[in-house]
């Protein structure tokens, strides 16, 4: 609802912006910075390590909480108070607007509240620049009861005020929560034109003195029509024909025409690596292959391709330790901002198993297990659970006051030369690693010259080639990389690391437990003695399964109800007080449907069709389609959202839409139609489209509308169409003993190549409640099983049209029919 900057940390204003006259809001389209700074530097040499408030002169009530985000703000001189009712009551008894604070920060008259979360660098800036800061602190206490929410434990608080974007975010409301205004981050004095925040502060103290009606009357009405637009129905419960494939057209064409020919991705610096384009190009190549369009299906293979090599030797990747950054502050993917988050793991991984698919190139699946690897060594618990994220921020030196940007990430060219060795010149070669620095790829990189004598590892040159001049084989050049990179790690180990957020998201880990049960049998198409050099550690695909499970174990132990059959959202040595969201059980769904179709059990299975049943209970809009992102049941979050843009993190109701066609695809009967049913309703619904600023857009904006004129915000929704419309889905059933080898090895089979429209069900006549489930589900499939077990065989049957392919007894075979082209 509240319009903030996507992804950026600009000064922005949202409402009514005449009360400030000289503050006007900006656009929230593009990534943008209304003053002549670097957009990621401002105050790299001002964040304070954890230790700088070892004195605790002041301390207030965050600091019996347990997120990360809001701890880090416990002995800040502003009173803050958690989101809750005392602070709602508190503003009620004093009669003073609410400042609410989060990763992204959000005004409330009467309260402050600031949105955020623990590993956000511009949020650390506005700490030090303003919460710390006595005199800030004295106006936000002296005028408004402030609020601190972390974005990840609350996200629709986030959203109900914001829509998406970036952090912080900072809101004011009225004592009874009505959005008055907001922004992003604010730097602490007037600068450049912009009113600082001190000065925002006293004319919103102003505006509530002075203009109270008129701040509160726009902003209950603007909630009133909010309101209105999201309890919109469609007038038809059928998505016209023609609509999918229109919006899959339209969306590569989109999406082509910001492709960057030079550097890979789409659009310009700041560049996201955005799966849910990934997802979108490779789905649409994958149709017009089966259409015989061989060159339009391999431009859209080429553009992705390319990108995802440019991502992969790019400074957003970390090329020591494995994984992704968050972005790249410039157009060619080198120097990023450093933090590392959770849903982009468990995305990337998955873009990369898919390119390995259909490429059975190494180098893609080398990227996804680096990625894995990564999550195993760094992000997981001691029961499996996987952690959040990792700070962008560290200090250079243990004790060292302050912390700075990249810090553990970066190396000067004689730390390199003094570890490395004999083996310095050819590791500097192949990284680009310069003794003044390299961050001189682009005018975006470090403008202010920050980074001066700093390296961010990047690759420009093809190995062949500089082994042919170190006169060297490719293996023995990339086998002293590996080392080099290995005593780079370990050096890197004894500095000081930065903040890890341990919290453990339900809808993040859904994302991951996906790409970990995807790569244990995709992987499996790896050259049988292909070679892995340091980051890669040459994990056995069976263990990343394992991995799988034991995240979706530590879900189901202690953040799922089973009297009540619903999920918490997040954990921090115990479950949170936030119920779980829309994205929590659609991402974690999605991940057990993963997890059984490449290999778990029956009960994973069991347990999304349980988690369906509930979202339906507590999110689905009956009567209008679609889903709102939260139940409804906290009457202080003034808005239910219904939210379809897919983002950094695709949008709940886009992977819900892919998950009832998934769903249906394998039962049958009254549930295989009730499923397809809502996801049919779910792309005509009415939506606010929150990535938007208009009100008006908002108020005509539609699923079904969003599919035919604005495409590329909605990737992964113009995927779900396309997928209801697909006449019959491919069923590959697998019927054997579960322990065996070859059961593996069919399984891995019918994963080996891309489809993102086969449905793979597996079942063990000698188990007894996998036979009791289908026979109540879907008695073909039982059937099948019955008349095809062999105690001796692994028998594969492709199904499609209503007609099965005869069984096939070896791997080879099934992949041999999985890859015929369909007739025309």
């Amino acid at each position: 609802m509240l319009d903030r900057i996507t992804n950026s940390a600009s000064p922005s204003l949202l409402l009514l912006p005449r009360l400030l006259s000289h503050q006007q809001p900006f656009p929230s389209s593009n990534f943008k910075f209304p003053f002549p700074l670097s957009p990621k530097r401002l105050t790299l040499n001002l964040i304070p390590m954890a230790s700088s408030h070892s004195l605790h002169n002041h301390t207030n009530r965050l600091a019996s909480e347990q997120s990360p985000y809001l701890l880090q703000h416990a002995h800040n001189p502003v009173d803050w108070y958690p989101w809750g009712e005392e602070a709602f009551a508190e503003a009620r008894r004093r009669d003073v607007p609410i400042f609410l604070s989060t990763l992204p920060v959000v005004f409330l008259a009467a309260i402050l509240f600031e949105v955020g979360y623990s590993t956000c660098h511009w949020c650390h800036v506005m700490e030090v620049e303003s919460f710390e800061d006595a005199a800030v602190a004295k106006l936000l206490n002296d005028w408004f009861v402030s609020i601190k929410v972390d974005r990840e434990e609350r996200p629709d608080v986030d959203k109900a005020l914001y829509g998406g974007g970036g952090w912080p975010l900072s809101v004011f409301l009225s004592p009874d929560l009505k959005p008055l205004m907001g922004g992003t981050y604010f730097p602490p004095d007037d600068k450049y034109g912009r009113p600082g925040f001190k000065t925002i502060l006293r004319k919103v103290k102003q505006a509530w003195d002075s203009k109270r009606d008129m701040l509160i009357k726009s902003g209950a009405f603007a909630i009133e029509q909010l309101s209105e637009a999201m309890s919109a129905s469609a007038d038809t419960d059928k998505l016209p024909d023609g609509v999918p494939a229109d919006a899959l057209r339209l969306c590569s064409e989109q999406l082509s025409g910001s492709y960057d020919p030079k550097f890979g991705g789409f659009g310009s610096a700041p560049k996201f690596p955005r799966p849910v384009e990934i997802n979108l190009m490779l789905y649409h190549s994958k149709k017009l292959e089966e259409t015989g369009k061989l060159d339009g299906a391999n431009g859209s293979q080429k553009m992705v391709f390319f990108s995802l090599q440019c991502m992969a030797k790019g400074g957003i990747h970390d090329h020591i330790g494995g994984g992704f950054h968050r972005y790249s502050v410039d157009e060619c993917w080198h120097v990023p901002h450093f933090e590392k988050m959770l849903y982009d793991q468990g995305q990337l991984a998955n873009v990369y198993l898919d390119a390995f698919s259909i490429t059975k190139d190494n180098f893609y699946s080398y990227i996804s297990r680096g990625i894995l690897d990564y999550l195993k060594r760094d992000m997981i618990g001691p029961e499996g659970e996987i952690f959040s994220a990792e700070d962008a921020d560290s200090a250079e030196t243990e004790g060292a006051a302050r912390k700075k940007e990249g810090a553990f990430y970066i190396w000067e060219s004689k730390q390199v030369q003094d570890i490395l060795g004999e083996h310095a010149a050819l590791f500097e070669e192949h990284y680009y690693i310069k003794q003044s620095g390299n961050c001189d790829l682009s005018e975006m990189s470090d403008p202010h010259n920050e980074f001066k004598e700093k390296n961010v590892l990047i690759e420009r040159k093809e190995p062949s080639e500089l082994a042919s001049k170190y006169g060297m084989s490719v293996e023995t050049y990339q086998e002293i990389l590996g080392e080099c990179r290995r005593k780079l790690f370990e050096a890197r180990s004894r500095r000081p690391k930065p903040h890890l957020d341990d919290k453990v998201i339900v809808s993040w880990n859904g994302l991951a437990v996906s790409s970990f049960a995807r790569s244990s049998k995709i992987l499996k198409g790896e050259v049988e003695g292909s070679k892995f050099y340091f980051p890669v550690v040459g994990t056995e695909p069976k263990e990343y399964l394992k991995i799988a499970e034991k995240a979706a174990f530590f879900i189901r132990k202690h953040l799922y109800d089973v009297e009540t059959r619903r999920l918490y959202h997040s954990f921090r040595r115990s479950p949170s007080k936030a119920p779980g969201f829309l994205d929590d059980y659609a991402f974690l769904i999605s991940g057990l449907l993963d997890l059984y179709e490449f290999g778990g059990g029956i009960s994973w299975l069991l347990w999304a069709i349980e988690l369906q049943e509930t979202q339906d209970a507590l999110f689905l809009d009956k009567a209008g389609g679609g889903y709102f992102n939260n139940t409804g049941e906290d009457s202080s979050v003034l808005l239910r959202v219904k939210e379809d843009h897919d983002g950094a993190e695709p949008s709940g109701n886009s992977v819900s839409a892919i998950n009832l066609i998934r769903l249906a695809s394998m039962v049958s009967g009254s549930k295989a139609e009730n499923y397809k049913r809502n996801a049919e309703h779910l792309l005509i619904t009415g939506s606010v489209a929150t990535d938007q600023n208009s009100l008006e857009m908002a108020m005509q904006a539609v699923f079904e509308k969003r599919l035919k004129d604005m495409a590329m915000a909605v990737p992964l929704m113009c995927c779900a169409a396309d997928m209801l419309r697909v006449p019959s889905r491919k069923q590959v059933v697998v019927v054997g003993g579960r322990t065996s080898e070859e059961f593996e090895n069919m399984l891995a089979a019918a994963h080996a190549l891309y489809d993102p429209n086969r449905t793979v069900i597996h079942i063990d006549p000698s188990n007894k409640e996998e036979m009791e489930f289908w026979e109540v589900n879907n008695n073909n499939v039982s059937l099948m099983a019955k008349n095809n077990y062999d105690v001796h065989k692994v028998v594969a049957l492709v199904c499609q049209n209503f007609t099965c392919s005869p069984p096939l007894t070896d791997p080879s075979s099934l992949e041999a029919v999985l890859s015929k082209k369909p007739s025309s």
